[in-house]
């Protein structure tokens, strides 16, 4: 989406290396550490969705199969986070609220017998609306899951079929209300910009997510990615401006219910904000499980990045030889700058300039002709010892960023 109201930018000028990087980051301490475990399958794929995700052409989802996995997964992995306490875990899909909670809670189980889990860590569970998945939020609060996270996307029934979901606003709300009754902290999932909707229909889902009492919300903008049905026969959304509209409503009306704005497409009310995504936004590492997931690792030997095999089926074959990873590298100091910016600037505050180095084991005078130029432009304020985008930087975020890639 192409904000209004604001001038455009002109291309950053190639940053300049007056300040040489070091051959290597020098970290003084490992960063917080989080795991992810993905669960690809879903009921049906939805057609704006580029996740990892999957329909079982048989309707028969692998539940056993993809526990021993995941926790064989985890048991290779143990060197590279031993002795390290996790602050949080995320069970993302697909769809994971499919799984049982027998399968849920002896993953649970695993983890805190191989990890020395934080007594008070945040675990989040996504889950969509639907009767089936509603009936189990209290075992899955029982199996240890903390924090829900529901996928509601609409409360419209008409938006909600014309974005291929299968489930109804009073699913949703059913949903919300097992949710509500089981788990302190739900966060709702919200679309818009849907095919055919307006600013008020978007501020009529809003004030119903609103209405629940929950303490956290998320807003995306629909986006047409590519290699999904909607990027090659896209519906008819609603024009720059009209979204827009919708984005500044929606802002408004949030920091208006109290909400703080805390991130790209995230709002909290006081201490709700997500801790596990707080640790991605931070640069914190995090330790992916599961087909297609993602990893980022810290040593003294350097950063580095993984990913699983993304097919389910290529990762289970894989399983039985202990071959579990698609991609693996270590991240070039030359790319650390970009890395720690893409995303730390997505959090509206932004971050203690300290935590760069802490981070990225790269000192920050290193990119002080960066950090200059930003400024300079007006996208970026690095007063009072942090690094926060600016409103123009916010919506120029991609701006920003760009002056901080190095060849």
């Amino acid at each position: 989406m192409t904000p209004r109201r604001v001038i455009p930018l002109t291309p950053a000028a190639s940053p300049a290396r007056a300040v040489p990087l070091p051959a290597r980051p020098q970290l003084e301490a490992s960063p917080p550490l989080s795991v992810y475990v993905h669960f690809p399958w879903c009921v049906k794929k939805c057609p704006y969705c580029d996740f990892n995700s999957h329909a079982p052409r048989d309707g028969s989802i692998p539940e056993q199969a993809w526990l021993d996995a995941v926790l064989a997964d985890l048991q290779r992995s143990l060197p590279q986070v031993w002795g390290r306490r996790v602050h949080s875990v995320f069970i993302g899909g697909g769809t994971p609220s499919l799984m049982s909670a027998s399968t849920l809670d002896a993953l649970l189980t695993g983890l805190r017998m191989l990890l020395p889990l934080d007594p008070l860590a945040e675990v989040t569970l996504e889950a969509n609306p639907g009767t089936v998945e509603a009936e189990r939020f209290r075992d899955y609060r029982a199996a240890g899951v903390n924090r829900l996270s529901l996928g509601i996307q609409s409360f419209d029934d008409a938006l909600l079929a014309r974005i291929g979901r299968i489930h109804g606003g009073e699913e949703a709300r059913r949903a919300i209300d097992a949710a509500r009754t089981h788990f302190e902290r739900v966060n709702l999932d919200l679309m818009y910009a849907l095919p055919g909707q307006t600013p008020d229909m978007a501020l009529a889902d809003l004030e119903t997510a609103i209405g629940f009492g929950v303490q956290h919300l998320s807003c995306y903008h629909l986006t047409l990615e590519p290699n999904t049905p909607f990027a090659h026969d896209p519906p008819p959304l609603p024009d720059d401006d009209s979204a827009a509209d919708m984005q500044e409503a929606i802002e408004a009306r949030l920091a208006a219910a109290g909400f703080a704005h805390y991130e790209t497409s995230a709002f909290a009310r006081p201490h709700e904000q997500s801790r596990h995504n707080l640790n991605y936004w931070t640069f914190g590492d995090y330790l992916g499980l599961g087909p297609g997931a993602h990893g980022k690792l810290s040593s003294h030997e350097g950063i580095r990045r993984e990913m699983r095999h993304k097919h389910p089926g290529r990762y289970l074959e894989g399983a039985a030889r202990g071959d579990f990873i698609q991609e693996a590298r270590e991240m070039s100091v030359a790319e650390l700058p970009f890395e720690f910016m893409m995303n730390a600037l997505r959090l509206t505050e932004g971050v203690p300039a300290k935590l760069f180095t802490e981070r990225t084991g790269v000192p920050i005078e290193a990119i002080t002709d960066e950090l200059a130029r930003a400024r300079e432009r007006g996208l970026l304020d690095t007063a009072a010892g942090q690094l926060r985008p600016t409103l123009q930087g916010r919506r120029f975020l991609n701006e920003l960023l760009q002056g901080f890639l190095r060849d």
